[in-house]
């Protein structure tokens, strides 16, 4: 039987190289020309270019299979550098990654809060470069911002539809003041969609090639690798999990739709359903917070898990409440995707994962359509509260380093096929 066809997404060879070499560890130009399909005579071509600029290097050659040891090739990691931003309304995480995805320095400052967009900008622009600074990134390594936050994506690269804390930012154009400010290239995304890119560059190698991110901040969110390229669909507005309807006649959500995800079982519900319980709120230390409407809802959500935690019956059936919910919108985003996997992420459920993810495992086992061919792997995040930061950073090397066209996949072989490495003769 023939080898299947294989497609390369990128825009040249030298990309195509790079990503599969990154992906890889590891790997020899055999091992290249059987993954990409690009001839032997332009694997070495591309490789030379790749290592007189400074990108790759040589790092001794795997065990011998009775003929000549093959050299191999890795990334050389402090060749290009990358800022990832995650903007939300509580906190700003900022990560600075190496080029292969490897986070060196990493900070967690106040969100937006209520201040004016010019001005976070600035402070953001101020941040980034000391975290730049402290790291002793060289600035003419560093090949760009990427930026991520809450809500879809507006046409003029900013918000275009806010979450209640974040009002003032509708239709700001983000993207355009970042890169005036920082003077770099500027990518930006949603965090749910940057938080699954950021899963399988960082925290992920033995994620399947296709799978979610469930994400939960301050709402709900979900983020869609598929064949190993995250799915942005025609306008970058991809896996609005919180905002599929399970209630036709449900409460009326932000968003202008009723009976959404997000206003029945997201932590706004569970804190407004908390609040309304003197006893729980008391003993979730809620009633010694200020009720504003402009709030994020991610320290109050954090304070009723926490609750849970330490068994207090009211705070568990609240999030047990809200897992079910949750359970139901996963099993319809598995069934419509087939997926393979699905990883929980986010802030929120940093804190709350463990009380969500044995109700998602049931939904997923129990109903889960395909289930008599495969399971749905589930699994928490390790790197939750930093996912989006470090996916906003890896949305930089890419689109710099190995853009991509659309709709098509990357090469299905990316594991090195030579022996463990010995070293350099």
């Amino acid at each position: 039987m023939s080898a299947p066809t294989r497609t390369t997404p990128h825009t040249s060879s030298r990309a195509a190289v790079l990503d599969v070499i990154r992906a890889a560890g590891t790997i020899s130009r055999v091992s290249l020309v059987n993954a990409t399909g690009l001839t032997g005579a332009t694997i070495s071509t591309v490789v030379r270019g790749l290592i007189d600029d400074g990108l790759v290097q040589e790092t001794g050659r795997a065990a011998s299979t009775g003929g000549k040891r093959r050299v191999l090739l890795q990334l050389n990691p402090a060749a290009r550098y990358a800022v990832g931003i995650h903007l939300d309304h509580a906190d700003i995480t900022y990560v600075v990654t190496d080029l292969a995805g490897a986070v060196v320095a990493r900070i967690s400052r106040p969100g937006a809060g209520n201040a004016a967009p010019e001005a976070v900008v600035q402070r953001m622009t101020d941040e980034a470069w000391a975290l730049v600074a402290s790291a002793d990134v060289d600035r003419e390594r560093l090949l760009g911002f990427g930026l991520v936050f809450p809500g879809p994506l507006s046409a003029n690269e900013g918000m275009a539809i806010t979450p209640p804390a974040m009002r003032q930012w509708a239709d700001f154009p983000l993207g355009h003041e970042m890169r005036r400010a920082t003077g770099l290239p500027v990518v930006l995304d949603n965090d749910a969609t940057a938080a699954a890119l950021g899963e399988h560059w960082s925290g992920g190698v033995d994620l399947p090639p296709t799978f979610a991110a469930l994400y939960m901040g301050s709402g709900i969110g979900a983020g869609l690798i598929v064949n190993g390229i995250s799915y942005r669909g025609s306008s970058g507005n991809t896996g609005e999990l919180g905002h599929i309807c399970l209630e036709m006649d449900g409460p009326e959500c932000w968003c202008g739709a009723r009976g959404c995800l997000e206003v029945l079982a997201g932590p706004a519900a569970v804190v407004a359903a908390a609040r309304a319980d003197r006893r729980l709120a008391r003993a979730a230390g809620l009633s010694r917070r200020d009720r504003n409407p402009d709030q994020s809802v991610i320290p109050d959500f954090a304070a009723v898990s926490r609750a849970a935690r330490r068994g207090d019956e009211g705070a568990l059936a609240l999030l047990e409440r809200s897992a079910r919910y949750v359970a139901v919108a996963v099993r319809n985003l598995a069934n419509i995707m087939d997926l393979e996997a699905v990883v929980l992420t986010g802030p929120s459920f940093a804190i709350a994962g463990p009380s969500y993810l044995p109700a998602v495992e049931r939904e997923l086992d129990g109903m889960f359509f395909a289930r008599a061919n495969h399971t749905v792997e589930m699994r928490l995040s390790r790197a939750a509260a930093t996912a989006p930061a470090i996916g906003a950073a890896a949305m930089v090397l890419q689109s710099e380093l190995v853009p991509l066209h659309s709709g098509l996949r990357l090469p299905e072989n990316l594991q090195p096929s030579e022996p463990p490495l010995s070293p350099a003769s």
